[in-house]
This record gives structure tokens, sequence and C-alpha cells, in this order.
């Protein structure tokens, strides 16, 4: 195999796993980053722990991606959840396996997976060129064949691989410049729209809650025509809306919707394990042994007390009132409320807030065996730059460090 240049663009989890694989193929590999230290946005990942991967079976992986999740099957099937907690502990870092089939380092930090990545680059030898941004992509009889840095100096290459990930967290170094020179090069990029990102909503409400989560609940998401229906997880209030992980996984699909039905809302089911009969004999059950009781003292075996302030006003009835007078239609207007909290969604929150961008180059334009361009020879991509996007659970991070060794296994291969 004639040695290549491989010159990498980008040092999150794509670009640095790209680098890695390149290099154990035996090429000359150079990784460029802007920053003067590589995995800036990686160490604030599943809030700083790191949820790295999900051990869900293949085909169930796959269904986790919003659109187009059947391009990464070749990317999965040569590098999977199993070869990457294998790569890790090889290493030295264990990984476990929490709810949800998630997987975290044991040190419970972010920091310990970029540890090992930044030490694999080390001692593979991989140069790293930190602390100088690239400019460009230089492309010669059709071919990329170089980057063009800040200083004007060209880095020449055999292959390049841009892996510089989204528009989201723009302060780690993620501005979409990759993307800008794919779109230059004439490649398709699909609209960049905020995922895994927090809802604002029109009541005020929301700010008495700020900070409290809900635990074991469910959503409902309706308008006029479709209705999106959550599992069972946590749901947390923020100043201006909601977040947490279920509102996080249904964000893309409500941004979606919002785009062709401007009005949309939420229901809160806050005791999915019971059906509105249940809930309703539950309640005549507890008047009936604690009628001395005031509403509010009843339901604080039901709610949590922020909560029971903000339901009480809704419901429009006086707190204190005791539940031996509670009549028949404020009962039902009670396990109404209890079973679908109503929230009107105004939108997502800015871009920046959230925790992925959603779209990206086309993936018309990228060959899915390789991540090659299909329109510049040479020419990879991977991570989040590319039009790939799925639930939170260590969906998102598995991608890129699966495209990333596709690409750099490809570019020493071919």
């Amino acid at each position: 195999m004639v040695k290549k240049k491989i010159i990498v663009v980008g040092a999150g989890p794509a670009g640095m796993m790209a680098a890695i694989r390149a290099k154990e193929l035996g090429q000359d590999v150079a990784l460029i980053e802007k920053n003067p230290s590589p995995g800036a946005k990686l160490v604030l990942s599943g809030k700083g722990r790191c949820n790295l991967t999900n051990t869900a079976g293949l085909e169930s992986f796959l269904a986790r991606f919003s659109r187009q999740g059947q391009f990464l099957r070749d990317a999965f099937k040569k590098f999977f959840h199993e070869e990457l907690i294998r790569f890790f502990e090889d290493r030295g870092l264990k990984i476990k396996i929490e709810r949800q089939l998630r997987a975290f380092p044991v040190t419970d930090s972010s920091l310990s997976i970029l540890d090992v990545l930044k030490k694999e680059l080390e001692r593979s030898k991989v140069s790293l060129i930190f602390g100088r941004p690239a400019k460009g992509i230089i492309i010669k009889d059709d071919r990329a064949a170089g980057v063009l840095l800040d200083n004007s100096r060209i880095e020449s290459g055999d292959r390049i691989i841009i892996a510089t990930g989204g528009v989201t967290f723009s302060f780690t170094g993620s501005t979409g410049d990759g993307i800008n020179w794919a779109r230059s090069l004439g490649h398709r990029v699909s609209e960049l729209r905020p995922g895994l990102v927090p809802l604002d909503v029109r009541q005020q409400y929301p700010g008495r809650l700020e900070g409290l989560t809900l635990k074991n609940i469910r959503l409902k998401v309706c308008n006029a025509k479709e209705k999106l229906v959550s599992e069972i997880g946590e749901l947390l209030f923020t100043r201006s809306g909601i977040s947490g992980p279920l509102v996080l996984t249904l964000s893309g699909r409500i941004i979606d919707l919002l785009e062709e039905h401007n009005a949309m809302h939420v229901e809160i089911d806050l005791k999915p394990a019971l059906s509105r009969e249940q809930l309703d004999a539950r309640l005549r059950r507890e008047f009936i042994l604690n009628s001395r009781r005031s509403l509010k003292n009843t339901l604080k075996g039901l709610l949590p007390l922020r909560l029971i302030d903000v339901c009480i006003d809704i419901l429009g009835i006086a707190p204190e009132k005791k539940v031996s007078h509670i009549a028949y239609e404020e009962r039902k207007r009670i396990v109404e409320l209890l079973k679908g909290f109503r929230l009107d969604i105004r939108g997502p929150r800015p871009m920046q807030e959230a925790m992925i961008t959603r779209g990206g180059v086309s993936l018309k334009d990228i060959n899915p065996r390789t991540m090659e361009s299909r329109l510049v020879k040479g020419l990879y991509f991977c991570g989040e730059m590319i039009d790939v996007d799925a639930d939170t659970g260590g969906f998102n991070l598995q991608a890129a460090f699966s495209t990333g060794y596709l690409a750099g296994e490809s570019a020493a291969l071919k």
C-alpha cells in the first residue's frame, strides 16, 4: 500500500477517530483544529458525563434517527457500539451501561473519554496542528489536495477529511466552517435547524416552576392533525418553557410540525400509570378518607408542592377548600388537569442552546460506504456536519465516532 498524507480538519469525536484510524492503517496523518486543544464540545456532552453510545441493537438504533438513518448502516456495520466500547476499555477506561441502555465512562467524566483519545493521538504520532484555523480546501485537478490555513500556508495532502461539526455551541469552535466549504464546492446543504433543544411556551407559569423536574410522566404533543406520544420519562421546567429528555427527544419532530402548523400544544400526563377512571377513583377515595383536609394538602400525595400551587391557580379552586366540599365537576377538572396539563408551544430555543445541529451536507452527495464526496475525489465528510440526527441517549455521538472511523479507514485504504 502506497503511503498517503491524510489531513483531518476538526478535532471533535469524529475527527479524532478518523485521524486515529487512518494512522492505525499506516498513513501519514495531520489533525488540524482551530482551538488550542481538542474535544471542546465533547467534554460538554451528557452534562459533562459523556453518554458516548447506546447498546441498543442495530435496527432499534437506526430507528432513533429522525430522518435517513439508514445512511449510517454501513458505518455502523464497520464500527458500532461493541467496537467503540472495546476501543476505550482496551485503553484502560471501563464503560458502564445505565438505564435505557446508555453507555457512560465509569468515571462519570467526559474528560476521561477525551484523555483516552488524546493519548491515542500522541501514541500513534498523529501530527497535531492546534490553534490554527483552517480557511478552506485546496482543489487541484478536481481532487482535494490540501487545506489553506489562517496564515496563507497550505498544508498539502492526498486525502482531506472534514469533521468540523455543526453550528451549535459556537463558543467551542463549531461555527459551520466545513459546511460552508462543502457548499462552496457545489455540495447541497440541508437547512440548519436546532435539534435536541428546549421549547418555549406561551403560558407564564413555567417561570414559577423553573428547575423543577417531573419524573415518570408522559407527553402528548398535538395539533389539529398530528399527535406525538412520548415514552414515560422526565421533564424539566425552564424559565420560559420545558426541557428534559422527553422534550429534547421530541423537539426535532415538533419543530418540523410547527413549520406546517403554527398551533401546537403539549399535554403532560402527570399520572401515566393510572387511567382517568382509576385516578378519579383514587381521588374519591382520598376525599372520603380525609374529608376534612384541604385540597392543597390532599394533592401533596400526588404532586410536588410548587406544581400544586400552579395547578390550583389553573383550576380556580380555593387551596383551603375542604375536599368534602369539592363538587363532582371540580373533581373531574382535577382529573383532566392531572392527565393533561396543557402548555401551548411558542417555538424552540435559539440554535445556540441546542445540543445538536439538524441538517448539514446532503447525504445525496456522500457515499455511505466510504464517507467520500460524490462530487470531489479525495474529500470526505463525517460527524455532525452531515445531515443525520438522532434522539438523545448516545446515538449522535456513536454516529460521529462511526462516520469518523469509516472516513479515516476509507481515506487510508482507497
